[in-house]
């Protein structure tokens, strides 16, 4: 490869990358001197010796370009590249095979009667990339830690199955049930790694574009944190992340680079797989995405190691003495590279050598063909290695490896660099013939013409296999492999939980509060209290947790370098290396991250770790509830707290802050136990069953859920803990938490969260004024209650001659009297949701509409879900039975004034814990 020296100056920062040399033998004291640097005093010293003397360049006012991009050239050259310690032409053989049972894996997928798709033009495109991992560098857990993580791009599934396949990880009969989970169980393959479906297979899910990327930075990140904090030995453990080109346009696949920078993940390592390609078209079809990337990755403090070029084009870079084939690589656009991948040699050597006659000198030897076979890096195993080598052995910064691929690379004609390849998921016969030819599989022309074409395997003794079983056993196992070690933690006893049963006395405090102060006692706890993970954006204040900065800190790698603007306070913001908080700035994806990568520890690590994630309420199901289907999927359990919840408890902050949906979002993700509790005890044994749950058992008995409690910010004395508690009931969903005392006319009230004390309030006044007797339920989660009722509903479906069961709901309320009216903070759908199991008259009242700033109590009135409202709904359903006389209604709207909002007392006020 031709020097920098020997090129055409590129414009780089707005100042050329080269001038002329006046002095040689200065500049190449300079050179022996970094170089010497470097050899004896290692690569941070030199590192930090070429920052300083960068920033007393700018200090002198001599201009120095900021290299964001370089040459489109691959970054380690050619005599640089180690020693490939491989054997080529077996790992070719392999790989071949691997090709082969991919595609027909997704051909036979297709048959008729099936017809259930797949994809395979992306794992043809990184195909070695994949090779290289598993036969060189990637980690298993043979040796009883976490091995690597490795986050495989969700479209290139196929090939990591016929991987397996080889191995005798999987049968052929699994090859045949790809795509068909259920009708062909317990054999079924799930269409991308989905860690839910196959559990003892896949880690990562990743096929949702952007939260690979997004999850792998965090999970390197809670590596560190793991090991700092003396929980897990991950020191051996290295994140790789397999990503698209097109998929680096999502927003969450580079918003969260600067934090791997910042924490210098070189334990972290991108491979971007720029087959120049996305679903439809070409991904910068004007512009060059390689060069793109390069210059935000570089600008966000990442290594770049650029790997365009295969050997072929070697000797034609050497000879590049003016730099002339380098600037037509570096101008050529990246759609133009997309046809040259279709197109003959012929047309190559006119339209990409033709144009400049010093260019059609260089390949004046070369024939059409090897003008053709002009290759692309990403398909280059010594390159590739030699990629993965520098990767791993660079220090202080996270790497991204750009590999350029040609999609559907050895398909043939009908499928490489085609716009439509993505979507084409079927070989015809002709092109099974020619991929054979080209793979050099032994199957015959007879075997392609009758019936669907057969998986191919050298023999379980054959040299390949062996070869790859050799490889992995040296690695320490196979991959992908999840595997739970965790042992069962010794849970914290009833004693702990006493103080949140006992109510809050005459203080008012949010439900909030109340967690907070269970949690700081469950962190006291000698045998849990260490695997707490607290993760909060930008919000410990608010939410009344900053009482944990002085024990629990704030987890920086580099601890707090700076005395902090309040170290005078009690509560003083502190930071420390082994911090046990996570403050991720004002990113709820990256928290949400932290969220899902501490809490799949258990399996990632073997460690159970405890992760406590609370957030602003709307901010949550609404923006990253994509993050929570994947927290789902990778059975990750832990605690998540919207606080600040409800349409009407925010006051002052107005629509986009006020939430009165997400606990209906969240009866939306089958993974989420969701509850929306009133009381400080009920949170108590909320959060006790929820360890119980998810923490307390045997790995076959602790189950892959995770919790969400939404908390308010509106202070209320919180009662003791009734006598005989119906401690069910508040786990099931509901209970009768005050029974009417006053009154002749019955009536049933159902509230939530922070409704329940506007429950009370309009059983007070139906009493005291209408003669109603009404009962109030406090409904901890109308999501439980719905998902009890339709596992039953199901069974009775299902089985006809068997004793019908009845829901829970059903059964709780049945022999109450009067008609059912249900309110909470939520729109009406939350309540809905258990309307048909309720034995009775069924109304609710909730906050349907966008939210707005104003007083409690003036928000309360608009929606009329407050005391009176519920008075007024109680009476109406009454009047339908003909229990109360209909004119009665005008008279509760006029006495309370309910058409007037500006009437309503305007609640208490504050409390933003």
């Amino acid at each position: 490869m031709a020097s920098g020296s020997d090129r055409n100056p590129i414009i780089i920062g707005g100042l050329p990358s080269q001038v002329p040399d006046f002095d040689p033998e200065e500049t190449q004291e300079w050179l022996d001197s970094l170089d010497a640097a470097v050899d004896e005093r290692g690569r941070e010293r030199a590192r930090y010796l070429m920052l300083r003397l960068i920033e007393r360049a700018r200090e002198k006012r001599v201009a120095v370009p900021e290299m964001r991009s370089t040459d489109y050239v691959n970054t380690i050259a050619t005599k640089d590249e180690p020693f490939f310690p491989g054997d080529e032409e077996i790992e070719r053989k392999v790989l071949n095979a691997t090709r082969w049972n991919a595609a027909v894996m997704v051909s036979r997928a297709q048959r008729p009667g099936i017809g259930v798709g797949g994809h395979i033009a992306t794992f043809a495109s990184s195909a070695s990339l994949y090779d290289v991992g598993f036969n060189h560098f990637f980690r298993g857990k043979d040796d009883g830690l976490g091995g690597d993580q490795i986050f495989f791009q969700g479209h290139a599934s196929p090939g990591i199955y016929a991987r397996a396949f080889l191995l005798d990880r999987l049968s052929e009969a699994q090859l045949d049930a790809f795509r068909q989970e259920k009708s062909k169980a317990p054999n079924g393959l799930s269409s991308y790694p989905h860690p839910r479906l196959m559990p003892d297979f896949w880690e990562f899910p990743t096929v949702s574009m952007g939260l690979g990327p997004l999850g792998a930075i965090y999970q390197a990140r809670m590596n560190r944190y793991m090991e700092a904090r003396g929980i897990a030995d991950t020191s051996q453990s290295h994140v790789w992340a397999y990503l698209g080109d097109g998929e680096m346009d999502e927003p969450e696949s580079l918003g969260q680079l600067s934090i791997a920078a910042r924490e210098s993940l070189d334990n972290l390592t991108f491979v971007v797989n720029c087959n120049l390609q996305r679903l439809d078209g070409p991904v910068r079809g004007n512009g060059k995405i390689i060069q793109e990337l390069e210059s935000q990755f570089r600008g966000a403090g990442w290594n770049v190691i650029k790997l365009v070029w295969d050997r072929s084009w070697d000797p034609l870079l050497a000879q590049d003495r003016t730099g002339i084939l380098v600037n037509k690589l570096n101008t050529t656009p990246d759609g133009q590279f997309q046809t040259y991948a279709t197109e003959s040699g012929a047309y190559i050597r006119e339209h990409f050598f033709g144009d400049d006659p010093r260019l059609r000198d260089m390949v004046k030897g070369m024939t059409d063909e090897q003008i053709l076979h002009l290759g692309r890096g990403g398909h280059d195993h010594r390159k590739v290695y030699a990629a993965y080598a520098a990767a791993k052995a660079h220090k202080g910064q996270p790497t991204v490896i750009l590999a350029q691929t040609v999609k559907g690379w050895t398909l043939g004609p009908n499928f490489e660099g085609r716009n439509a390849t993505h979507q084409m998921k079927k070989l015809t016969v002709e092109d099974l013939k020619r991929f054979r030819d080209r793979l050099h599989i032994p199957i015959t022309d007879k075997q392609l013409d009758e019936g669907y074409p057969p998986y191919y395997h050298p023999g379980r003794d054959s040299e390949e296999i062996q070869y790859m079983h050799d490889r992995r056993k040296s690695l320490g196992g196979y991959v992908p492999t999840r595997v739970v070690r965790a042992k069962p933690l010794v849970l914290p006893e009833d004693k702990t939980y006493a103080i949140a049963k006992k109510g809050s006395g005459q203080q008012s405090i949010a439900t909030t509060m109340a967690f907070v102060r269970i949690l700081k006692d469950l962190m006291r706890d000698k045998e849990i209290g260490k695997r707490f993970v607290l993760i909060a954006p930008d919000e410990y204040r608010t939410f009344g947790m900053d009482a944990f900065f002085p024990s629990a800190k704030i987890y920086n790698p580099l601890g707090q370098q700076y005395e902090a603007v309040d170290r005078d306070l009690l509560l003083a913001y502190k930071e420390s290396p082994t911090g046990q908080m996570l403050h991720d700035g004002i990113s709820e994806a990256g928290c949400t991250a932290s969220l899902i990568a501490a809490g799949s520890a258990y399996a990632t690590h073997g460690e159970p770790l405890i992760p406590v994630y609370v957030f602003y309420s709307m901010f949550g199901f609404q923006r990253t509830g994509d993050q929570f289907w994947q927290m789902a999927d990778q059975l990750a359990r832990g605690f998540v707290l919207g606080a600040t919840a409800g349409r009407t408890t925010l006051t002052g902050e107005g629509l986009q802050h006020a939430d009165g949906h997400s606990q209906l979002l969240a009866s939306t993700n089958p993974g989420c136990v969701a509850y929306d509790p009133a009381f400080s005890y009920e949170i108590a044994h909320i959060v006790q069953d929820g360890l119980r749950r998810m923490y307390g058992g045997t790995p076959e008995e602790n189950e892959d859920v995770f919790y969400y409690l939404t908390v308010y910010n509106e202070p209320i004395q919180h009662p003791a803990e009734p006598e005989n508690v119906d401690v069910e009931g508040i786990l099931k969903g509901v209970y009768r938490y005050k029974a009417a005392e006053r009154g002749e006319i019955p009536a049933q009230i159902m509230a939530s969260g922070v409704a329940v004390p506007w429950a009370v309030e309009a059983q007070r006044i139906l009493a005291d004024e209408w003669n109603v007797r009404a009962d109030v339920w406090s409904a901890t989660s109308w999501n439980e209650l719905r998902r009890e009722a339709v596992d039953v509903e199901r069974y009775n479906l299902l089985h006809p001659a068997e004793e019908q069961r009845v829901p829970y709901v059903t059964r709780k309320l049945s022999g109450s009297e009067g008609p059912f009216v249900a309110v909470s903070d939520w729109m009406r759908s939350v309540p809905d949701q258990i309307a048909r199991w309720v034995p009775g008259s069924y109304q609710s009242l909730g906050t349907d509409g966008f939210g707005f700033a104003d007083t409690r109590g003036a928000a309360r009135r608009f929606f009329h879900v407050d005391a009176q409202s519920i008075v007024l709904a109680v009476l109406t359903e009454l009047a339908k039975q003909g229990r109360v006389d209909r004119s009665l209604l005008k008279t509760a709207i006029d006495r309370y004034d309910l058409l007037d909002v500006a009437a309503a007392d305007p609640g208490a006020a504050g409390g933003d814990a």
